[in-house]
C-alpha cells in the first residue's frame, strides 16, 4: 500500500525517467533553474510541501531544520552522504531523514575503477594527444605508464561502496588492504586485510582509493604527513568526497613526483576545483559522476519513494537514517 499523494518539493531536476515516478504518485514541485537553492528559497520550497528531496549541496543545519513549517515531516536525499543535513537536529524536531544508500554502489565502484585505470595508464595525456592533432604515431616509449594488476589495494572506508571496489579489484589480481572506523565480518573481509590505523594502511597501498564519508575525522585526512607515508609513485583515487583531501599536499606530491598519478571524481568547493588539478598531466579528472549512470538513478529514486511510504504510513524505512 502506498502512501497518499503528497506535495513534495524537489530541489533539482532529477532525471526525467525518476521524475515519472515521483509524479505517479505524488504532485511534485521542481525547481525551475536547476541550480543550488539559497537557504530562504529552500525555506520557500518547502513551505507548501509535506517534504522535500534534496541533493548533496542543499544544506539543512540545526537552524534551517528549525525554521521548516510543521507540516514538513522528511527530507529525503537523493545521495548516499548526509554530511549536508544535521541529523541531532532533524532527530529533535521529529523530521525524518532518508538516503539512498546500497543502490550506487556498483556505478561508484565502477568509476573508482575508471578513475584508477585513468590515472595508472596517462589517460588524460593520451586523450590531449589525440584531440589537439599531436600524435605522430607509436612509439616504445609513448605514454609509459603503470599496471594496477597485482598491485596493493588500499581502501580507506571499508562501507558498502569499499566492498564493492574490492571485489572489482580482486578481478585485476590486486591484493586488498583496508582501514575502516571498525573491522568487518570475516564475509565481509574476503580475505583483504585490516589495518587499525589509516597510518599503517598507507604505508601498503601502491594505490589507495579514498571512500569514507566527510566527517571531522575524515577531513584533509590525506595531508602532508600521510602522503608521505604512501609508497613512491603510489596512486591516489578519490571517489568520495573532496574535503578528504588537503589539495595542496596532493598537488605538491604530484608535482614533485613522490606520487605517480591520481583519479579525482570530487573536489572541496565543487564545482570549483583548484585549478592547479587542471594544469597538471599526472591527475584524471571527472565531474562528480560517481553514481551517473541511469541504473543507479532510477534505484535511488525507487528508494527514496519506497521509504516515504513507510514513514508516512509508519513503517520501518530501511533507508531511514533518523
Amino acid at each position: 500500500m502506498t502512501s497518499p499523494r503528497l506535495r513534495i518539493a524537489v530541489t533539482r531536476a532529477l532525471p526525467e525517467p525518476v521524475m515519472d515516478r515521483f509524479r505517479a504518485l505524488h504532485d511534485i514541485w521542481v525547481n525551475p533553474d536547476d541550480r543550488v537553492l539559497t537557504p530562504d528559497e529552500l525555506q520557500a520550497a518547502a513551505s507548501g510541501a509535506d517534504g522535500l528531496i534534496v541533493t548533496a549541496f542543499d544544506r539543512f543545519d540545526a537552524k534551517a531544520i528549525a525554521a521548516l513549517a510543521p507540516h514538513v515531516r522528511f527530507v529525503a536525499t537523493y545521495s548516499v552522504g548526509n554530511e549536508h543535513i544535521d541529523l541531532d537536529a532533524a532527530r529533535a524536531r521529529g523530521l525524518a531523514i532518508l538516503s539512498t544508500p546500497d543502490v550506487l554502489s556498483n556505478a561508484v565502484a565502477e568509476t573508482a575503477m575508471l578513475l584508477m585505470l585513468g590515472a595508472a595508464r596517462r589517460a588524460h595525456e593520451g586523450d590531449r594527444m589525440l584531440y589537439e592533432g599531436r600524435w605522430t604515431g607509436w612509439t616504445p616509449t609513448q605514454l609509459i605508464g603503470r599496471e594496477i594488476t597485482g598491485k596493493r589495494l588500499g581502501i580507506l572506508g571499508m562501507g558498502r561502496i569499499g566492498e564493492t571496489i574490492a571485489r572489482r579489484a580482486r578481478g585485476f589480481d590486486m591484493t586488498v588492504h583496508y582501514h575502516n572506523r571498525s573491522r568487518r565480518p570475516p564475509e565481509a573481509e574476503a580475505g583483504a586485510t585490516y589495518h587499525a590505523t589509516p597510518d599503517d594502511l598507507l604505508a601498503v597501498s601502491d594505490v589507495l582509493v579514498l571512500a569514507a564519508p566527510s566527517s571531522k575525522a575524515t577531513r584533509r585526512i590525506l595531508d602532508t604527513t600521510r602522503i608521505a607515508r604512501l609508497p613512491a609513485s603510489a596512486i591516489v583515487v578519490n571517489i568520495a568526497r573532496g574535503d578528504l583531501i588537503d589539495d595542496d599536499a596532493l598537488i605538491a606530491a604530484l608535482q614533485s613526483g613522490h606520487l605517480a598519478s591520481a583519479g579525482l571524481d570530487v573536489f572541496a568547493g565543487e564545482p570549483r576545483l583548484d585549478p592547479r588539478y587542471l594544469a597538471l598531466p599526472n591527475v584524471y579528472l571527472q565531474p562528480h559522476q560517481g553514481s551517473s549512470t541511469i541504473e543507479a538513478r532510477l534505484a535511488m529514486g525507487d528508494i527514496l519513494l519506497s521509504g516515504i511510504d513507510a514513514v508516512m504510513a509508519g513503517r520501518t524505512a530501511v533507508n531511514r537514517l533518523v
